[in-house]
C-alpha cells in the first residue's frame, strides 16, 4: 500500500481485464440498445423493407457476438483473476445487505474495497440477466437468420425432404417445411421475449446501479467510479473497511 496523507491508503482493486471487461461491456450494451430501438422502431423512424431489416438484425448480432465473447472472458477472467475479480468475491452473507443500506447514511459507515453488498447484489443480477440476454439472442439469431451456433440446426430441422439444408435463407421459404416452421415458432417468439424483457430489466437495473454508485460517491465512499479507471481505491486507513 502507498500512503497518499496520513488518513488515505491507496489500495489497488480492479485488475487490468475486470476495468477493460466494464467498459467494453458498457460501450457493447449501448451500442446494442441503439441498434435494438431502432429495430423496434422501424416503422416510426420510416426503415421499410425487408432488405433494411436484414441489414440491422445482422449488425445487431454481429456486435452481439463481441458482446457474448466479452461476457464469455469475464465469466472465464472470475476463475484466474485477482481476489476482487473472482466470484468467491461477490459472496454475501444473510442479512448483510440490509446492514449495509441501514448504515450507508451514517458518517461513519464502513468502506469497502471491493463492491459493497449491496453493489454485489446488483453484479450478480446484472452478470444473470447479462447471460439470459446472450442465450435468448444466439437463439434468435440462429433461428432468425441462421447464424451460428444455432442457425445450422435451424436450417436442418426446418428444411424440407431432399432439400440441401444450407440453400434456406432468412424470410425465404423456398424449400422449407412449413410445419416444422410452425413447430418452432413458439419457442422462438418465447426467446424473443425473455431477450426483450431482459433487457428492459437491464435497464432498471443499470439505472439503480448508477444512483447507487453516485449515492456511495457522495455520501462515504469517493472514487468508487475513478477506481474502474485507475484499478486503486482511496481509503480512508483509520476507517473500518472490508
Amino acid at each position: 500500500m502507498n500512503i497518499e496523507s496520513q488518513s488515505q491508503s491507496i489500495v489497488p482493486v480492479w485488475d487490468l481485464p475486470s476495468r477493460i471487461f466494464h467498459w467494453v461491456n458498457l460501450f457493447l450494451v449501448l451500442l446494442l440498445l441503439f441498434v435494438g430501438f431502432v429495430m423496434l422502431f422501424k416503422p416510426e423512424l420510416g426503415i421499410t423493407g425487408l432488405e433494411a431489416k436484414i441489414k440491422l438484425k445482422e449488425l445487431h448480432i454481429v456486435i452481439g457476438y463481441g458482446f457474448a465473447i466479452n461476457l464469455g472472458l469475464r465469466i472465464l477472467w472470475g476463475f484466474m483473476g485477482n481476489k476482487f475479480a473472482r466470484w468467491s468475491a461477490l459472496s454475501f452473507k444473510k442479512g448483510e445487505v440490509k446492514q449495509y443500506i441501514n448504515t450507508i447514511n451514517h458518517p461513519d459507515a464502513p468502506q469497502h474495497i471491493g463492491h459493497n453488498p449491496l453493489g454485489k447484489m446488483a453484479i450478480i443480477l446484472m452478470l444473470l440477466t447479462l447471460c439470459s440476454i446472450t442465450i435468448t439472442g444466439l437463439i434468435r439469431s440462429g433461428t432468425d437468420l441462421y447464424y451460428p451456433p444455432f442457425g445450422s440446426i435451424t436450417q436442418q430441422f426446418v428444411a424440407q425432404a431432399n432439400i440441401e439444408s444450407s440453400s434456406i435463407k432468412p424470410y425465404d421459404k423456398t424449400g422449407v417445411d412449413e410445419t416444422k416452421t410452425a413447430l418452432l415458432s413458439p419457442y422462438k417468439k418465447l426467446a424473443g421475449k425473455i431477450h426483450l424483457y431482459s433487457v428492459y430489466f437491464l435497464l432498471l437495473l443499470i439505472f439503480f446501479h448508477v444512483v447507487g454508485v453516485i449515492w456511495a460517491e457522495i455520501t462515504h465512499q469517493p472514487g468508487i467510479v475513478s477506481a474502474m479507471i485507475s484499478g486503486k481505491k482511496s481509503i480512508k486507513s483509520a476507517d473500518k473497511h472490508y
